[in-house]
Formats: C-alpha cells, sequence, structure tokens
C-alpha cells in the first residue's frame, strides 16, 4: 500500500499534517503534483491521492474535480472523494443534492431567466439573501430588505453579471479588521488594489452570469455552528456573527467550548455524511424559529488552524471525547481503511 499526496506549503492547508502522520506512523507515500501532465502515470503505484485544493485557484478549478472522478472511476480511493466535492463552491448544486435527500435546508430559490426571478420577487415577502453560487467568508453574500434592491441584483444577474468576489465589500471589511487589531496596513492596501486588478482565478472563471440565487433568511441568530464530519468523528466550532451585521463566516469571533454546541446539529451531519457517503464534509448551521437547525451550505475544506483550540470531539455514537486531535490525521486513517476495505472486497 502507498498513498500519494500533492503537497502545499500554503498556510492552512492539510498536506503538512498528512506527511507528518505518515512519517510518524511508518506509512509509505510519495509526494505527486497533480499539476503535472504525467499525474495519472505518477499514480500507478499508489492506492490513494490526498489533495487539499482550493476554491479559489485557477489550476484546481479547472481540473480538482475531474481528476477526483477519474481516479475514483480507475478504483483508487481520494481524500477527498468525489460525494464530499463535486459540489465545492457551488451553492446551487447544493441546495439541489440536499433537497433531494431530504435534508433539512434553508429555504433555497434558483433562476435562470430573469422574468421568473421578477414574478417571484413580486410575490415574495423581504428580507432575503442573495448569493453567488462561490466564495468563502460570506464574500459573496447580502442581506436584501427591498424587492426593488432584489430587482437591481436580478437585472445585473442576467445582464453584466457580478466579479467572483464584491471587492468593495472585502476592502470595507478589511479596513474594519484593521482598525480591532486583527490586519495590518499592506493587507488593507491589497484589499484596495484587488478592486482594480482581477486575480487569475477570476480570469479563468470569469463572471457569475445567468442565475439568481436567494435564500430565505432566518432572522435572530447571533452565530452559526460549524460541524465537520471526517470519516466517522465529528468536531465543531461556534462563530458569532460580526457586529452590525448578519453574516457569522469570516468573523474571526470563534468560541470552541463543547457547550455552545447543538448536538442536534452533530445528528444532522452524521445523518447527512452517512446518506452522501462522503469521506470529509463541512456544515454550516443556523436555526429557525423553533430553534431547529437547518443547513445554510456545505463544503469539504476548512482551514485548518482555525479548529487546534477544539476541546474534543464526536464518535458516531455521540459519544463526546475529550481531547485534543489533529483531523488531518484522521483522514489518512480513514483513507487507509477504505483501502483495506477494499482488498477484502476484492
Amino acid at each position: 500500500m502507498k498513498l500519494a499526496i500533492h503537497e502545499s506549503n500554503l498556510k492552512g492547508y492539510f498536506s503538512k499534517r498528512w506527511i507528518e502522520y505518515c512519517e510518524n506512523n511508518n506509512i509509505p507515500f510519495k509526494i505527486v503534483n497533480c499539476y503535472s501532465t504525467n499525474i495519472i502515470y505518477d499514480l500507478n503505484d499508489c492506492d490513494a491521492l490526498l489533495w487539499h485544493f482550493s476554491h479559489a485557484n485557477p489550476i484546481d478549478y479547472q481540473i480538482s474535480i475531474k481528476l477526483v472522478a477519474t481516479l475514483e472511476a480507475a478504483g483508487k480511493k481520494v481524500m477527498p472523494n468525489l460525494n464530499s466535492c463535486w459540489h465545492f463552491d457551488d451553492k446551487v448544486a447544493q441546495k439541489y443534492l440536499l433537497e433531494a435527500i431530504g435534508a433539512p435546508l434553508i429555504k433555497s430559490y434558483v433562476f435562470y431567466s430573469k422574468k421568473e426571478a421578477l414574478d417571484w420577487i413580486n410575490k415574495t415577502e423581504f428580507p432575503k439573501v442573495f448569493k453567488l453560487k462561490g466564495g468563502a467568508g460570506s464574500a459573496n453574500v447580502k442581506l436584501i430588505h427591498s424587492k426593488s434592491k432584489a430587482k437591481q441584483l436580478v437585472r445585473k444577474s442576467f445582464g453584466r453579471g457580478f466579479r467572483q468576489f464584491d471587492r468593495i465589500m472585502l476592502f470595507k471589511y478589511s479596513i474594519k479588521k484593521y482598525f480591532i487589531g486583527k490586519t495590518n496596513l499592506k493587507d488593507v492596501f491589497l484589499s484596495f488594489l484587488k478592486i482594480f486588478v482581477k486575480s487569475e482565478y477570476e480570469k479563468v472563471k470569469g463572471k457569475e452570469i445567468g442565475y439568481a440565487y436567494f435564500q430565505d433568511f432566518i432572522p435572530d441568530n447571533n452565530s452559526d455552528i460549524r460541524i465537520i464530519v471526517v470519516g466517522e468523528k465529528a468536531f465543531g466550532i461556534k462563530r458569532m456573527v460580526r457586529k452590525n451585521d448578519f453574516r457569522a463566516s469570516g468573523s474571526g469571533q470563534i468560541l470552541y467550548e463543547k457547550e455552545v454546541l447543538n448536538e442536534d446539529c452533530v445528528k444532522i451531519a452524521f445523518k447527512v455524511s452517512k446518506q452522501l457517503k462522503s469521506n470529509c464534509l463541512t456544515f454550516d448551521f443556523l436555526f429557525d424559529n423553533r430553534n431547529q437547525p437547518l443547513i445554510a451550505e456545505i463544503s469539504y475544506g476548512f482551514f485548518q488552524e482555525g479548529y487546534d483550540d477544539c476541546t474534543g470531539y464526536w464518535d458516531n455514537n455521540l459519544v463526546w471525547h475529550k481531547e485534543k486531535f489533529k483531523p488531518q490525521y484522521w483522514m489518512v486513517e480513514d483513507i487507509i481503511e477504505s483501502i483495506k476495505e477494499s482488498s477484502k472486497n476484492d
């Protein structure tokens, strides 16, 4: 048995800990380059690939899902597997998927006709949340209070479209972060420059255009709950909303204690992960007026250092284990176990 790992030196990526686990446990592995034209041949002597790809890297955007699907078709194991990632950074795909399996999703609406979207706006109630398909840290999420503002966004959706990120909003947010000591002047200046200069990812992906996506707004949530399921273990955090805002993602205000984490969210996360046969899945939950958890969106990736202060985790029997852990280690263990299971069935 041999594992392949695509290495990244960027902060927050999983590969460093994957390598660390393999070295500490004498697990055969080799470093590969998933961008190489020879990647399929490079994986010939490997049973699995571990690749933490990005939602905003232009090459990852073009090839990651295709490569994962290809390798699974060839009988290899992948972290994340296809069931975990084909819908990555695509909220519309997540809407279809979660509705199809009957998961408790916040009511969502997508339109591919300007007329249908405008007709719906005339009949529905506000506020609503407007989102683009992609984007992390709430970069493309807006709270819409009026029909007129919603119609303006719909006309833009079916007109000139949207950049991949709302750079003006992100610049304003960088200023707020500077004044509370969470960033520096250099980052604020770079954020300002990005208003005028497109990233390589934006050039490759182009504009978001030709659809309009809304979700019901759930008031009175001062936070959200994020639960991450890796194999048969789960852990979570509570993210407080930004000051004078409705969004929690990207706030940087995080609580880690078990007491602040709703166990119903954990139950749902385990159930959905099992239904989807995923090996790594992240869930963001809000609560309705009956205090029932609803899924806002899902992902496979997360910024690993943001979870190092977690105080423990649940197993799939909902037993709490109060101890430190590295979920990237679990990912390697899960891949090895899946390889062994496949060998038994062959």
